[in-house]
């Protein structure tokens, strides 16, 4: 094999790798998981997790509890509609998605900003002394 042939044969071999792994990483920001914003679930968290003005992102769960003014607890998917990522944080004006920028109102689950162009789906959550029961 020539040494021309040698570096044509690795440089096909890389970008055939560089394809099969930026597939990859396009598939791991998927497109909006309708099934995962909207699973059931039954979870309880401390109440003392939750600050006001700010909010807490159980990933295990794929929910995301606020508490815009005090006393007052929201909660939603942590599913982002836009490509399925899991929000990350939460501050007093917006509920934020790393991945690409959306923003979802802390009070409602509204769509602030894009890409997004669904809500977070509501989850029901009840106080229970010290605990939070997120349930839907």
């Amino acid at each position: 094999m020539s040494d021309l042939q040698a570096q044509f044969t690795r440089r096909s071999a890389m970008t055939a790798t560089i394809a099969v792994a930026g597939t990859g990483m396009l598939a791991a920001c998927g497109g909006g998981d309708d099934e995962a914003s909207t699973k059931s679930v039954d979870a309880a968290i401390d109440a003392s997790k939750v600050s006001v003005g700010s909010g807490f992102v159980d990933r295990g769960n794929s929910i995301v509890v606020t508490q815009p003014t005090k006393g007052t607890f929201k909660a939603f998917t942590s599913v982002c509609p836009h490509q399925g990522c899991q929000v990350g944080e939460v501050t007093d004006k917006a509920i934020v998605c790393p991945c690409h920028g959306s923003r979802f109102d802390p009070m409602t689950g509204a769509v602030l900003a894009g890409p997004a162009d669904k809500p977070l789906a509501e989850k029901k959550v009840e106080v229970k002394g010290s605990q939070l029961h997120v349930t839907g």
